[in-house]
This record gives structure tokens, sequence and C-alpha cells, in this order.
């Protein structure tokens, strides 16, 4: 078991938001999937942008934001 640090666009604040919505190892992240995750992170706190649903596909797919598709920031 790694930590979500260990995955792309994951850094101590994600991580801590993630924590707080019962999303604690990149395993339960995956399944969980980057739109469910990001919705129970909005829960918590509304303030999270789409740079956040970015950064979690990114970790899902396990690349960088920066090099999502078009179609999937779509």
């Amino acid at each position: 078991m790694s930590s979500l640090q260990s995955m792309p666009n994951i850094g101590k604040v994600a991580e801590a938001l993630l924590a707080e919505a019962g999303i604690t190892t990149p395993e339960i992240l995956i399944k969980t999937g980057s739109k469910e995750a990001f919705i129970k992170i909005r829960l918590i706190d509304p303030t999270v942008c789409l740079h956040m649903l970015y950064g979690l596909e990114g970790a899902v797919e396990g690349i960088r934001d920066s090099m999502l598709s078009t179609v999937t920031k779509r």
C-alpha cells in the first residue's frame, strides 16, 4: 500500500482532502474514480475548482494533469 502523494498531482492538500473524504490509498482513489472523489471533496470544501478534478483524473490515469487530453477535460 503506497501513499496518495506517490501519485501524480497529489500533494499534501489534496491528500488531506481525499483522506477526509474517506479515500486513503491510491487503490481506493482508482476504484472510486476521479469524478466521485471530486464530488466527495466538493462536499467537504466547496471552494475546490475544476483543476482539482483534472488533478484527480491525472492521478487515476498516472499522468500529470497538463497531459490530459482535451476530450478528457471536457
